[in-house]
Order: C-alpha cells, then sequence, then structure tokens
C-alpha cells in the first residue's frame, strides 16, 4: 500500500501514532472533516511526515482500514448448513452495526474513500473480503444442495452487498423484517 520515499527513515512508533490518530479522527469526524494538519496535531508528527510516507488523505484511512484499525464489526456470514438463515442473520447484523449513528458515518466514509480512488477500492475490497467471504458461503450452500442448481452466486453477492450500500447511503433505519424479506427474494 504505502511506498518507500526519499528522506528521513520512517519511524515506526510515528508510523503507528499516525494510523491510531487517523483512526480516531476518522471514527469522530468522517473522511470529509479528516484533515492532515489534524492527524499531525493529534499524532504529535509534522504533516511533512505523514505525506512523506502516504500520498493522500485516502490513502492512509486506507491504511488504517487494510490493518483492522477501523471497522469494529465481523464480516463472515455465519455457517449454521441453512444458508437462508446464515445470509438474514447476516444482514441482520450489518443493518444493526450501520443503524447505530456512530457507525453509519463511518461506513459512509469507507464509501466515499473506495469512491474517491479506484484502487483503495479494490484493496478495500481484498481486504475486507466481504464478495470472497459471501462466495464461498454460497458456493458451500450450492455444493451441498441448499441452494438450487445454477444459481447465480456472484449476482446474489453483488445484490446483497449493493443493499447494504443503499441502506447506508440512505441513512434510514433497517424496517423489521427487511434482511429476512430480501434473503427470500434473493434465495426463493
Amino acid at each position: 500500500m504505502t511506498e518507500r520515499r526519499r528522506g528521513a527513515a520512517r519511524s515506526e512508533a510515528a508510523r503507528i501514532a499516525v494510523l491510531e490518530a487517523t483512526a480516531e479522527l476518522f471514527a469522530e469526524r468522517g473522511y470529509d472533516h479528516l484533515t492532515i494538519e489534524g492527524i499531525a496535531a493529534e499524532a504529535g508528527v509534522a504533516k511533512q511526515t505523514i505525506y512523506r510516507w502516504w500520498k493522500s488523505k485516502s490513502e492512509l484511512v486506507a491504511e488504517c482500514l487494510f490493518e483492522g484499525r477501523l471497522l469494529p464489526v465481523d464480516l463472515p456470514p455465519p455457517d449454521t448448513g441453512d444458508i437462508r438463515n446464515d445470509l438474514t442473520a447476516w444482514l441482520d447484523a450489518l443493518f444493526r452495526f450501520t443503524d447505530a449513528p456512530e457507525n453509519g458515518g463511518l461506513v459512509r466514509s469507507l464509501v466515499i474513500v473506495a469512491a474517491e480512488n479506484e484502487s483503495v477500492g479494490r484493496q478495500l475490497d481484498a481486504s475486507l473480503g466481504v464478495s470472497t467471504l459471501l462466495t464461498t458461503r454460497l458456493d458451500a450452500a450450492a455444493e451441498t444442495g441448499d441452494l438450487p442448481t445454477g444459481t447465480p452466486l456472484k449476482e446474489v453477492v453483488d445484490a446483497l452487498i449493493g443493499v447494504v450500500m443503499v441502506h447506508v447511503l440512505q441513512r434510514t433505519p433497517a424496517a423489521p423484517g427487511a434482511a429476512k424479506r430480501l434473503v427470500s427474494l434473493l434465495l426463493p
């Protein structure tokens, strides 16, 4: 993610301080109100130190995410042997997480970071692994016959992730039973 640049050697203590400050301020203020100046002040480093190690604010936020400093939610769907109940439980958990006032802004900010920088978006997807986790879970269900042959797994995964993103962007709480209705539509 980060690349070595000319200048002073990177201090691990300073790197950790910058990442911790970024995660704290990101969670408090969101991406739009996060500034390199604020991060530098919070971390006790010079602004130039940050720019020497990271090209942009989005790259810095992405590194925090990749190191597990930003998203305090368990992303793998459960595997109880019942794909429909597992996906419903997974969606319900994500909806509860994103409906919490302190988390919705965080997730919206991550969407902004991914939209701002294509490579960060790809790395975000790879790092979080949501697509892979869901595909793996759906593949297992297809192999055991829990899903009909020919179920378009990639499209189901895209729809599930898309619904969560739309939910986050709309900023309205999930209606009771929304997860179950969605799963029933995608996997009748």
